[in-house]
């Protein structure tokens, strides 16, 4: 897999299948970008769980944290990574050592560790390197378009109209030309 590089069908249909998600380095301080992160998912359905050793026994957002991947109660479809590029390796160790294996082992933006990806691809799992899944939700959803972002997702749907104090939330989109678009 090229790590440099996903198309919009891969991470759509990562996020498309994924419910629930341990969040490594996920904090309670709603300065960070992994509260940000954490909300976002638990906006849109996800079940997350939080592990951060240092919090273990805490609530946030109405979520406990977890001290270790081992500790999170079902099986995990996705771990996102916030931690470093180095730290990466052994967090993907230790989800390789879980029953069931998780689906998709994902690593936030500036986290990049190809070893670590190669032995979770090695052994089936799906990575994600450098990205984050709340700015993808955005950009694939059209939402990130509402703020002036350029989403670089091409549609001739008309963008919806926001209900007067309602916050509204999208799916994800396909890309226009792609065959669930033509459905």
């Amino acid at each position: 897999m090229n790590h440099d590089s996903y198309s919009n069908d891969y991470i759509r249909g990562i996020l498309s299948s994924v419910k629930t998600v341990a969040m490594i380095g996920a904090s309670a301080n709603e300065a960070r970008p992994s509260f940000f992160v954490l909300k976002y998912l638990l906006d849109r359905g996800y079940r997350v769980f939080p592990i951060n050793p240092g919090q273990a026994g805490r609530e946030v957002l109405g979520c406990t944290f977890l001290a270790s991947l081992k500790d999170v109660p079902e099986p995990i479809d996705m771990v996102d990574i916030f931690r470093n590029s180095e730290a990466a390796g052994a967090v993907v160790d230790e989800a390789l050592a879980l029953s069931p294996l998780p689906k998709v082992i994902w690593m936030q933006l500036t986290v990049r560790n190809d070893e670590a990806a190669a032995r979770a691809e090695a052994a089936g799992i799906k990575v994600v390197m450098d990205r984050c899944p709340k700015i993808e939700l955005g950009r694939l959803s059209s939402e990130i378009a509402w703020m002036g972002v350029n989403s670089r997702t091409i549609s001739s749907k008309r963008a919806p109209q926001l209900k007067e104090g309602k916050f509204q939330k999208l799916g994800l989109r396909p890309t226009f030309g792609s065959r669930k678009a033509d459905e």
